[in-house]
């Protein structure tokens, strides 16, 4: 798994915490959404999401470049905690939220995230199973004013485990294996994924995605 780069989208604008940032700017002029996610994919699970509504200098990753440690251990253990731990401490971020579970194929599910003026943006993100390093990802997408707005999910692959489509790397019911390769650096930079070739212990019929993996709906309550 890959550490920070000093070119890292994540590193350079969720760490900058402005000491300055008061209760006052961070609680006013309040706004609920609820984001409905679809799984639509033949045979990919997908674990727990992780939403954050932010204003327009926030991005959890950059395509091209290395992933973080906290973008990593989503991408390869669908472990959301610590990358939720770096978006909460950050004032460029309204709030957080995450859904709960495996979502299967075919399947919905709906949790509610708040926001203020100011902050009209919001991404998701979450690992999609079984895979070594893939993830759904939603970046900087705009908050609708009212009424509501669907968008879909792309998958990128972290580059942070080598794609050998072994179960023994891949944790999660369709495999069981280990969530976390440190000594496998992978490819080194985040890139579309190409979904599943087959090899190793998937089965290319039984979980090959291509295109969007998740519909979202986001529709303003308040």
């Amino acid at each position: 798994m890959q550490g920070f780069t000093k070119t890292l989208v994540l590193a350079s604008s969720l760490m900058a915490v402005s000491i300055g940032a008061s209760a006052d700017y961070r609680n006013d002029h309040t706004r609920q959404y609820e984001i409905t996610l679809t799984n639509i994919t033949k045979g990919i699970s997908f674990t727990p999401f992780l939403a954050a509504s932010h204003n327009r200098h926030i991005a959890l990753f950059e395509v091209g470049e290395e992933a973080s440690e906290e973008i990593g251990a989503v991408a390869e253990g669908g472990d959301i905690s610590s990358l939720n731990a770096l978006l909460e401490d950050n004032y460029r971020v309204a709030d957080t939220a995450s859904s709960e579970g495996l979502l299967a194929p075919g399947a919905s599910t709906t949790m509610t995230l708040e926001s203020r003026r100011g902050y009209g943006r919001f991404s998701l993100v979450s690992m999609l199973l079984p895979t070594n390093d893939s993830m759904a990802a939603l970046q900087g997408a705009k908050l609708p004013r009212w009424g509501s707005q669907t968008y879909f999910l792309d998958a990128y692959d972290a580059g942070t485990e080598t794609n050998d489509e072994s179960c023994a790397n891949i944790p999660g019911p369709h495999c069981g294996g280990v969530p976390f390769s440190p000594e496998d650096e992978g490819e080194g930079y985040i890139y579309p994924a190409a979904g599943i070739h087959g090899e190793g212990d998937l089965s290319q019929e039984a979980y090959q995605f291509d295109g969007p993996v998740v519909k979202v709906t986001v529709r303003r309550v308040y």
